[in-house]
């Protein structure tokens, strides 16, 4: 048997929809594949933001630390806050920062 993962309760094994709270029930291994592919692309545009920023010395002065701090953050499987992603999405790229926003990083613990 299968469990909701939002409210616990038991499913059926070939529930999509969970019947008491209406919550899509994720596939762990479809899940963990879009949590991957995600994580790559965020990376892949932070990078090309810091790329970006290169001709300006300030501004690589928060992409770099930024960029790092996300990549030890999502290879780690830690939180980043709102604040982070929104940060990112404002200051290194426009694309890795609705991603960011897009992945439920806040539930990692």
């Amino acid at each position: 048997m299968k469990y909701c993962s939002v409210c616990g309760k038991e499913l059926v094994d070939d529930a999509v929809v969970c019947p008491s709270c209406g919550c899509r029930v994720a596939d762990a291994t479809s899940s963990k594949e879009e949590s991957k592919i995600l994580h790559i692309l965020i990376k892949v545009f932070m990078v090309l933001g810091c790329v970006a920023t290169g001709a300006s010395l300030i501004a690589l002065c928060w992409t770099i630390p930024m960029t790092v701090s996300a990549f030890r953050r999502l290879d780690a499987r830690q939180p980043i806050g709102v604040g982070f992603k929104v940060c990112t999405l404002l200051f290194v790229n426009l694309v890795a920062g609705i991603l960011l926003l897009c992945t439920d990083t806040e539930n990692y613990l």
